[in-house]
């Protein structure tokens, strides 16, 4: 049975048609009945279809018939994002080859370039494969020319395939069964699955998606997590096509799903084994625990929603196990999470969700990174706010992580690039340059100067045309201070960040500037201040308001004017004296929000 099984998956950067060539795949074994076809049959979320990108990764069982065999066809569509580049690392482990699409108008792009890698490493059959090639502008020589020197194959080895036409996906479903060889015989007799995602269901619990390594599974079997230890009943064992089809079992080389019937969070993970109850096999390899890269405080808008929203966050821990949260309060805010993301995408998605999904009107800070401070008795202490970052005088050694990334980018555009990688103090230190004119820039630079916007003015500094790809490399000493903002002489802890030495003055003229066109006016002036290393390096002075208390008046003597006068200014300067100055809620919504 082995020998009719391949299992593989498809690599690509974002946008290069992966879901599009797979459901012609799906058209071609006729998986799905056409009266049923939709575009991106495998995105199940709203937000994949509207953004056209995947999110979740999706399994799916194709039927093959050819000289009259059936063969098992078990795709696994994966994330193109590099914030999910752990998750493809496990589906890519749970198979035997891979697809890798190039689109033929763009060419080899960086994030193909990082995945390729992962394939490489782990010594998969890969076949490539030229999409969009019923395009009229496709360079099909040109980016054939480019795969050709990338994986060192012959011209008759890449297949042209059009997503939109179903051009070449017949032949491209006989080179998987011809290229990608089955899975290896089973070494051990008891069970070994690698999890390489999950989801969650109100009524079935969680549901985990797995590859069988060794032994076979069937419903009622007791089974135990390696990692949390955690054992339950298989409620149902089954196959996706795409729909969740259930089966008697599982075996060896074959993917599937398990429903545990567990309705709590941590228990599954990503890369995880999963094992008979005291099975003394030893785990995969390869599990590593979610590390979050952008930290990130979220709150209510409307404190009594509170409880709502740690329900709804605790509900997407059931489905994502990357997603990490604990509770936090702030004297502005009121109470909310300090959530841990992968990185800027994640976050977006996850905020996008509790709005849609769950209804919450949220406020999200500013994204930040955790950064590793060693105190003067030897303490080394992880932190992620702002507001228990040292002050400026404490004898303290910080660290901060910097990324090693690759930059693809047509050459015209290299100054622009250059300029920018200057200003996130970023720096270059290998380049290679294509045969169609492109230059791959490896650089390295702050994790916290790369999630300062730095791929939005990246695609702006190229016209579109660069693509990104990086991965977190090590701790180095990090040049940074704390910024505090104050209003009125006092510190409004809901502002304060941690910003590069470099650019200080710069951030703080700007968080000023913009909270004071934000700020309503006070009964008395008000200065809006940020304080950097124990100085005040930006001021301004948000004006009183003024009411005419003499405008009662139709006559008499001038000092009756003036003692209304004088008793208005000493109020005003009483008023200052005492009072703090009340922040809306809509002026940190405002603050919050990146420009």
């Amino acid at each position: 049975m082995q020998s009719q099984i391949r299992n593989f998956s498809i690599i690509a950067h974002i946008d290069h048609g992966k879901s599009t060539l797979a459901d012609r795949m799906l058209e071609v074994t006729k998986t799905v009945e056409v009266r049923k076809m939709k575009e991106q049959v495998l995105d199940s979320m709203d937000l994949e279809r509207e953004r056209g990108i995947t999110i979740k990764m999706q399994p799916v069982r194709m039927s093959y018939y050819a000289d009259g065999q059936e063969f098992e066809f078990n795709l696994i569509d994966t994330p193109g994002h590099i914030d999910f580049s752990y998750e493809v690392s496990r589906a890519l482990k749970a198979v035997e080859g891979v697809l890798l699409l190039v689109d033929s108008t763009q060419g080899v792009q960086a994030q193909t370039l990082t995945t390729l890698q992962m394939a490489k490493d782990l010594s998969l059959t890969i076949i490539p494969v030229l999409t969009k090639t019923d395009v009229p502008h496709a360079r099909i020589d040109e980016v054939g020319e480019e795969v050709m020197r990338l994986l060192d194959c012959k011209r008759e080895d890449i297949l042209l395939v059009s997503g939109k036409t179903g051009d070449g996906v017949p032949a491209l479903l006989e080179a998987v069964r011809h290229r990608v060889p089955s899975p290896r015989e089973s070494k051990l007799d008891t069970y070994r699955g690698l999890i390489f995602d999950f989801q969650y269901s109100n009524h079935r619990g969680i549901i985990i998606f797995m590859r069988v390594f060794d032994g076979s599974v069937k419903k009622g079997d007791v089974m135990q997590f390696a990692a949390s230890k955690r054992t339950f009943t298989a409620l149902e064992v089954g196959m996706v096509k795409p729909e969740e089809t259930p089966v008697d079992s599982l075996s060896a080389g074959q993917i599937g799903y398990i429903v545990t019937g567990i309705k709590e969070p941590g228990v599954a993970a990503v890369g995880d084994t999963l094992l008979r109850e005291r099975s003394t096999a030893a785990p995969l390899d390869g599990y590593q625990k979610a590390r979050p890269v952008v930290w990130s405080s979220i709150f209510p808008e409307n404190q009594d929603e509170f409880t709502q929203l740690r329900q709804a966050l605790e509900r997407l821990q059931l489905s994502d196990s990357s997603l990490s949260f604990e509770e936090e309060s702030s004297g502005v805010l009121g109470r909310g999470f300090r959530c841990g993301f992968l990185g800027m995408l994640h976050m977006e998605i996850i905020t996008e969700r509790l709005r849609r999904e769950f209804n919450i009107d949220i406020i999200i800070t500013s994204p930040s990174i955790s950064y590793e401070v060693t105190w003067p008795d030897g303490r080394v202490e992880e932190i992620y706010a702002a507001n228990r970052f040292p002050e400026h005088g404490e004898h303290v050694t910080v660290r901060e992580p910097w990324v090693i990334g690759q930059i693809i980018l047509p050459s015209d555009y290299m100054g622009n690039v250059m300029t920018l990688l200057y200003e996130h103090e970023g720096s270059v230190f290998d380049t290679e340059v294509f045969s169609d004119g492109r230059t791959l820039l490896t650089i390295e630079m702050p994790l916290r100067e790369l999630m300062r916007g730095f791929f939005d003015r990246l695609k702006n500094a190229s016209s579109g045309y660069a693509s990104l790809s990086y991965e977190i490399a090590e701790m180095r000493s990090a040049i940074v201070t704390r910024l505090d903002i104050l209003v009125a002489e006092e510190i409004v802890l809901a502002f304060s960040r941690v910003v590069g030495m470099m650019r200080a003055e710069i951030d703080a003229k700007a968080i000023v500037d913009k909270l004071y066109q934000t700020l309503p006016r006070q009964q008395f002036v008000v200065k809006v201040q940020a304080k950097v290393m124990g100085k005040i390096i930006a001021t301004k002075k948000l004006t009183a308001l003024k009411k005419d208390v003499t405008g009662h008046l139709y006559g008499g003597d001038i000092t009756r004017k003036m003692k209304l006068r004088e008793k208005q200014k000493k109020g005003k300067a009483k008023m200052l004296e005492r009072g703090k100055v009340h922040i809306p809620q809509d002026v940190f919504m405002k603050m919050m929000k990146s420009d």
